[in-house]
């Protein structure tokens, strides 16, 4: 496997939710942190985040990123044709029960502050950070630019004003996946917008503020209500240890 400095600015970001087996997760996460950071960082991508699903105690969330989508194909082609997965990747996939759940994105203009330095990683066996992550993901028409403007130019802008400013607001990324050993999610148009705070109680406070800005009650909130085809999905998530994202 070819040593490569982690990409610090990913215009490409995998947001993967794996579905697994009962009990199995923390199992998952101790190989994954032991086995899959630096590794998979050595080929050229860098691993932004893990995460416990507050809500699905079977559930793991992580958030990797690339370059651009060649060199996307280059260091998955890279990680899992090589030693390391051959070693340790059966029992990782013995843990779970679906990996297919990956929504390709890209940083929206609206930004994307990601914690990007690996040396800001803790090592294993340090304590768990405290803090609380939310990524809410709305969901507009394909090919719709006013729905994913009215989340970026519209309701983004008073998050920064009434909270903690979101740390990354990404959206769909179109281009055809370039690694199909590994499948994505297709034929959606997604907004996701992550924040950190210190605890849940933060984040409640947040949305509530947000939710009384006359702004978005008035405007914003009825505007995506007419634009949106789903019901947003909000992710409840817990920073492992060693996620760069806290």
């Amino acid at each position: 496997m070819s040593r490569t400095e982690p990409v610090r600015r990913p215009t490409v970001i995998e947001l993967r939710q794996y579905t697994l087996r009962p009990g199995c997760r923390d199992e998952l996460i101790e190989l994954f942190e032991r086995e899959f950071v630096e590794t998979q960082e050595e080929t050229g991508m860098i691993v932004l985040g893990q995460f416990r699903d507050l809500d699905h105690p079977d559930r793991f969330v992580w958030l990797r990123g690339f370059t651009d989508m060649e060199a996307r194909r280059e260091a998955l082609s890279a990680f899992y044709d090589g030693p390391v997965w051959a070693a340790h990747g059966p029992r990782a996939n013995a843990t779970m029960v679906d990996s297919d759940n990956v929504l390709l994105l890209r940083p929206s203009p609206a930004g994307c502050v990601f914690p990007r330095d690996p040396s800001r990683r803790r090592e294993a066996g340090a304590e768990a950070p405290e803090r609380f992550v939310a990524a809410a993901l709305w969901y507009v028409p394909p090919g719709s630019h006013d729905g994913s403007a009215l989340i970026q130019d519209g309701l983004v802008p008073v998050l920064r004003r009434t909270g903690p400013a979101p740390f990354a607001v990404l959206t769909t990324e179109p281009a055809t996946n370039t690694f199909p050993r590994l499948p994505v999610r297709t034929g959606e148009n997604v907004v996701v917008v992550l924040t950190s705070y210190p605890d849940e109680d933060a984040h409640r406070r947040h949305l509530a503020d947000t939710a009384a800005h006359p702004l978005v009650r008035n405007e914003i909130l009825p505007a995506v209500e007419r634009a949106r085809i789903a019901a947003p999905q909000l992710l409840r998530l817990a920073p492992t240890v060693r996620s760069l994202i806290r």
